[in-house]
């Protein structure tokens, strides 16, 4: 195992983390964008109004893209299983 192996395989894994929470995080930071700009034009200071849209659209994202980031990391999953050999020697 060599110093640029797990450079490659923290680097991937890193790559991964951003791929599997990235979109969610995404829809996340616009729709709190969005509602907080529309609380300061109407000037209602309410947390539940910008908490819930967050989680219905966070929800939608996972439901919508849940196969597709599930067999993204299944794939990372099984190609670092795969490198085990490759650390014994």
């Amino acid at each position: 195992m060599t110093q640029t192996f797990v450079m490659h395989v923290a680097r991937d894994a890193l790559f991964m983390v951003l791929l599997l929470a990235g979109p969610a995080m995404g829809v996340a930071l616009l729709i709190g964008l969005v509602i907080s700009v529309l609380q300061a034009t109407i000037q209602i200071q309410d947390q539940m109004l910008n908490l819930v849209p967050k989680i219905v659209g966070v929800f939608m994202v996972i439901l919508l893209l849940g196969s597709l980031l599930l067999n993204s990391a299944i794939a990372f999953t099984i190609n670092l299983y795969s490198q085990i050999p490759n650390l014994v020697r």
